[in-house]
């Protein structure tokens, strides 16, 4: 099984970089990858894959394997070369030892407390003692997210899905200060085993930052290019207002356009525009927001 495995990698890293010669061994999902590269004049020129598996479970003559493959593609635009990252959750079905099967697990996003998240109605209350000035230190929370962007800190609490407490990770080690606590719905914190939604809720998060007057907060700007390193995209997939996936700017290709690192399913410098996620509908919408701090005025 894991010879067949192998043999898919290294057919799916060939595809990367031409034409499927092989329909058995075709991955749409890279085509998808592919086009989306090549609408802004971006093309794969080299890619790996490491595949690890995690779970086998058999029964009489069939097998399910559920494995993880950490793909890397050294993208070369407009002159630039860059390193993307991205970490597939996959699922392979097996009969009497020959896999018949082969299927990328869906992006699944929102949160573990989405229920929590639904509406903006969560508190904004001033509280003094929370009133504390920061600098937003826009390299150190670059640096953190490059560090966990495909692990996880033992330092804070790890859920199933991570993509809202990842960023909130990165602009707390950014400099941006918790307050709120222990009222879960006043805001942004993690403390003593329990955090506010604003902090692991990603359509609480969209809300908060915008919505804040001191400690974290930021400014909703019209345009992903208008970014900077350590800012937030917020995605609502279905376009239908409740917003599902966050992420951090964490650098820029040829035309000054964010690449963002994000949990869940783990990724690093992917293009912001997500149009190659098992996720994406063309009913999405975006919030940008750049973080601002006490030195904004």
């Amino acid at each position: 099984m894991r010879e067949q495995l192998q043999e898919l990698l290294e057919q799916r890293v060939l595809q990367c970089v031409s034409m499927p010669r092989n329909q058995l061994h075709e991955c749409p999902a890279i085509e998808i990858k592919k086009q989306s590269f090549a609408k802004r004049s971006a093309e794969i020129v080299k890619a790996k894959a490491n595949g690890r598996v995690e779970e086998k479970v058999e029964e009489k003559e069939n097998a399910t394997v559920l494995y993880e493959v950490h793909f890397q593609y050294l993208i070369k635009h407009r002159g630039l070369f860059y390193m993307e990252e991205e970490v597939e959750k996959r699922q392979a079905e097996f009969y009497k030892g020959v896999l018949v099967k082969d299927e990328k697990l869906t992006e699944i996003q929102g949160s573990h407390d989405d229920r929590e998240g639904i509406l903006p109605a969560f508190s904004q209350r001033e509280d003094e003692q929370d009133r504390k000035g920061f600098r937003y230190d826009r390299l150190k929370a670059v640096q953190y997210a490059e560090r966990w962007w495909n692990d996880f800190n033992p330092a804070y609490k790890k859920f199933e899905v991570d993509c809202t407490n990842y960023i909130s990770q990165c602009l707390h080690q950014g400099g941006a200060p918790m307050r709120g606590y222990p009222n879960r719905s006043n805001g942004w914190w993690m403390q003593n085993d329990n955090w506010s939604f604003s902090w692991s809720v990603a359509n609480a998060m969209r809300w908060h930052i915008p919505g804040s007057k001191f400690g974290l907060r930021g400014r909703e700007v019209d345009h992903a290019q208008k970014l900077k390193l350590g800012d937030v995209i917020c995605y609502d997939f279905e376009g239908d207002g409740r917003f599902d996936h966050t992420t951090i700017v964490t650098g820029h290709d040829a035309d000054g356009m964010p690449l963002v690192n994000a949990h869940t399913y783990n990724s690093r410098m992917r293009y912001w525009a997500y149009e190659d996620s098992t996720a994406y509908t063309p009913n999405i919408k975006y919030k940008f927001f750049t973080i601002t701090d006490d030195t904004d005025g």
